[in-house]
């Protein structure tokens, strides 16, 4: 697997006519998380999703930044390949998102659509998925295990997916939770836990977003105070600790304290 910025697989562009309901052309505001979808429609492509977006792009303002199928990573509204742009696929009435990252999801989060369902080969087109939100994340400097949200989350009474079209595929929305940082990892160079003991035992990190510092031993029960997200952390040793999406490497800092090194930088 490559490592970023290297691409694993293209990220091809096919813009919405801009000025239109799809697509309003109005910049994002920094982005601060992604929103997992899925089509809804089994069968449907990336192209066929695109082109569809395109073709009533006057009549209906629904839609996402990425789709992705088997073949392909479409960007129908500018997001990785071009400074991003807004892109309807949240209700500004639920207020989840809000609640959960200080944002609209149409202001600043990327959509992103997975396509399931007969003739498209579901381990290829979740590969890509996880790729892609894995990517993301590396581009805007999100925290994976913080930043992507389902649709469902935020719009419960309405929305299932992705957890529809992931079942689909046999996969879980929890297991989409676990893989995107499992693959971030990898495509950053993430030490491995043999490899973290030997790696320099002091420096400086910087959190991803706001982080809970662990007072007494590494783990997520310990909790001792909130740093804000830019916030510079000196480091006087490497540990194990409680495994955080598959990760089990934390930070020692001074007087005691602990921080998961998903979090940092």
């Amino acid at each position: 697997m490559r490592q970023f910025p290297d691409l694993e697989y293209p990220i091809t562009q096919s813009w919405l006519t801009p000025h239109t309901k799809r697509r309003s052309g109005l910049p994002a505001a920094p982005i601060r998380f992604v929103v997992a979808h899925d089509t809804g429609n089994r069968g449907s492509t990336a192209a066929g999703n695109v082109h569809y977006y395109e073709q009533s792009r006057n009549q209906l303002s629904a839609s996402a930044h990425l789709f992705v199928d088997d073949r392909q990573i479409l960007e129908c509204v500018p997001a990785l390949t071009a400074p991003p742009e807004r892109a309807w696929h949240v209700l500004y009435s639920a207020t989840e998102d809000n609640r959960r990252y200080g944002a609209n999801a149409n202001d600043a989060a990327i959509g992103v659509e997975y396509c399931f369902g007969p003739n498209i080969n579901a381990d290829e087109a979740y590969r890509r998925y996880v790729w892609v939100l894995a990517y993301i994340c590396w581009k805007f400097n999100l925290d994976p295990a913080r930043a992507i949200v389902g649709h469902c989350i935020l719009d419960p009474h309405r929305k299932t997916d992705p957890k529809s079209g992931l079942a689909q595929s046999n996969r879980s929305y929890e297991q989409l939770l676990r893989d995107v940082p499992a693959v971030y990892a990898r495509c950053t160079g993430q030490p491995s836990p043999a490899d973290w003991a030997s790696e320099a035992a002091t420096g400086v990190v910087r959190t991803r977003s706001r982080v809970n510092i662990r007072q007494g031993e590494p783990y997520r029960r310990a909790p001792a105070r909130l740093v804000p997200a830019g916030h510079e952390l000196a480091y006087v040793g490497r540990v194990q600790g409680e495994s955080v999406n598959e990760n089990a490497n934390w930070y020692a800092l001074p007087n005691n304290e602990f921080c998961w090194s998903g979090a940092v930088y």
